[in-house]
């Protein structure tokens, strides 16, 4: 069990206001620099500096919250398997992203589900965001994203390499790809909110050119992956979403690929945890199960 002046710490960080963390901890303020003060004169240094009334994390108060961060992640996490095995069932609860959560991660959950049936498993699917701040929190072991995340605060493994591409709900004149992403720009777009990893492959992709989704003829937000690609079906608009996402439609040609020539990008599906995570054997482990 962690110190319950390193909780203090860690709300603090999460606030970077002591009156904020003591609200929500329901203790004084006072108290929370007590314990800031008793972990500074433990580790023989500064957490924190001030600009103005508020606190900034020196470079060693960065690397406690990190190390700190980790721990408390584990702590729940042996929790959980303590009870587990109390219970005589082991658990595994993780996340993913949404396209990976519906696309992707079904067959792997058959097939591990097949061979584990005693797990009690739990998947989560949220946005990159979300799920990071799960790990951090203790909430999911792991997560799969499609989504940028910092290197430096997680380990990770590459899941997969997914081709990300444009469709239709017809073929374009003369069945030929359209050769810049520019000749696109006559037509509706229609793309998932922002926030969500299958927009920002688009955005930074088409920023690279100093272009954006503002350069298509209209832009509509759906939220949800099957309503977009029903409105796409219906000659409503175009896409973009991964392969693994449309694969169904493209074979029943509901729907037709119309990448650009100028536009062959992939991105990766990545496994991570929290950096200096004990249990990384158990998720190195499980990676290569599921890459069998």
């Amino acid at each position: 069990m962690l110190d319950f002046r390193v909780y203090t710490f860690l709300e603090v960080c999460r606030h970077m206001n002591f009156t904020k963390a003591a609200e929500a901890l329901h203790i004084t303020q006072p108290a929370v620099s007590q314990h800031i003060r008793f972990i500074e004169e433990y580790y023989q240094t500064r957490l924190f500096t001030f600009q103005g009334k508020r606190p900034v994390l020196t470079e060693a108060g960065e690397y406690l919250l990190h190390a700190f961060t980790t721990l408390s992640h584990d702590q729940v996490y042996l929790k959980e398997q303590v009870l587990s095995m109390q219970n005589k069932k082991p658990a595994l609860i993780f996340g993913a992203t949404l396209t990976i959560g519906e696309y992707v991660m079904p067959k792997y959950l058959i097939e591990y589900q097949t061979r584990h049936p005693d797990t009690a498993l739990t998947m989560i699917t949220a946005n990159t965001h979300e799920l990071l701040g799960r790990i951090s929190e203790g909430e999911i072991d792991f997560a799969i994203v499609e989504g940028y995340f910092d290197k430096t605060q997680y380990d990770y493994l590459t899941f997969s390499l997914e081709p990300y591409i444009a469709v239709a709900g017809h073929p374009l004149p003369g069945g030929r790809r359209p050769r810049t992403v520019s000749d696109l720009f006559g037509q509706k777009l229609l793309i998932r909110e922002a926030g969500s990893g299958t927009r920002e492959i688009l955005e930074k992709h088409l920023a690279a050119r100093n272009l954006s989704i503002q350069n298509f003829a209209s832009v509509s937000e759906i939220g949800n992956i099957p309503a977009l690609k029903a409105l796409v079906s219906a000659g409503l608009g175009i896409t973009f979403l991964y392969r693994s996402a449309v694969e169904e439609e493209l074979c029943a040609k509901t729907l037709f690929e119309i990448t650009p020539e100028d536009f062959s990008v992939t991105h990766d599906f990545t496994l991570i945890w929290q950096k200096g995570s004990v249990f990384a054997s158990r998720y190195r482990t499980l990676f290569e199960e599921w890459k069998e």
